[in-house]
């Protein structure tokens, strides 16, 4: 038995999605992975419901867990309190309770400068990290406390160091550092564990961004002291795997926050 079977996590961004050389280039697939191998069962919310379901069909078949996965994007002008509330309908219906919720996803026109985002630039970041995690953190949150279950949010080094072409992504990010600060004061009496991590890590998404912007690239993204960047499983994934055991509750009421994927600082 793993550290985490019989548990649940819902896991936002949890799709698959492969780097040009055929590796795994997903945050939010790699911490499934670490998940699966621990013996939890999932939930992935997504845009793509087919990265969905070959990251389904992947985990299930090698780890033998049970995977629903379920079609959610947070937008500007959606109903978006009902689209969460049916991610966590299906959950409960599904698997009868919530031990895990890991606020990954994030989209965003990084590499645009300040002077030149839109204002539907700005709300692709807002809505799908900020208003995002607000809205899944309220909906998870009766479960949460029956569980007294961990909260995972994922920011970002953008917002702490001024990142050149990230203005919505950084501000997005920063927004969850302190809602996540704020969840962890009031949620800490209920037993329920917040912490951020502030992950680099080599993905499809960030290797879009060097082809696409690469002066941004250039300017933002510095090797880690370590010398390489975070594995998406074995680094990231299991840093998630240790913040939603049980021993790791001498942090309840508190943030953490990881940055780089190699580093820890409180």
């Amino acid at each position: 038995m793993g550290f985490l079977t019989g548990k649940t996590a819902i896991i936002t961004g949890g799709g698959k999605a492969t780097l040009s050389d055929g590796s795994c280039g997903s945050i939010g697939y790699g911490i499934a992975t670490a998940y699966a191998k621990e013996g939890a069962n999932l939930v992935l919310t997504g845009r793509n419901m087919q990265k969905l379901l070959d990251a389904k069909a992947d985990l299930e078949a090698a780890y033998g867990i049970k995977v629903l996965a379920v079609q959610a994007d947070v937008a500007a002008g959606s109903d978006n309190a009902k689209t969460v509330q049916n991610v966590i309908d299906q959950t409960i219906d599904t698997f009868g309770g919530i031990q895990v919720l890991i606020n990954n996803a994030q989209a965003s026109a990084s590499g645009v400068t300040l002077a030149d985002h839109t204002t539907e630039q700005f709300d692709l970041a807002l809505y799908s990290g900020l208003y995002a995690a607000f809205y899944y953190m309220q909906a998870c949150y009766p479960h949460l406390v029956k569980s007294q279950g961990s909260v995972i949010n994922f920011a970002s080094g953008a917002g702490l160091f001024g990142n050149f072409g990230q203005c919505a992504y950084a501000a997005a990010k920063e927004g969850i550092r302190g809602l996540s600060r704020v969840a962890a004061t009031e949620w800490g009496k209920d037993n329920i564990n917040v912490n951020v991590i502030c992950p680099l890590a080599w993905t499809a998404q960030l290797e879009k961004f060097q082809q696409a912007y690469p002066e941004a690239f250039e300017k933002n993204v510095k090797m880690p002291p370590m010398g390489h960047y975070g594995n998406v499983e074995t680094e990231i994934g299991r840093v998630c795997v240790q913040l939603a055991t049980p021993d790791f509750k001498f942090l309840t009421g508190e943030t953490l926050t990881l940055e780089g994927g190699l580093g820890l600082r409180p």
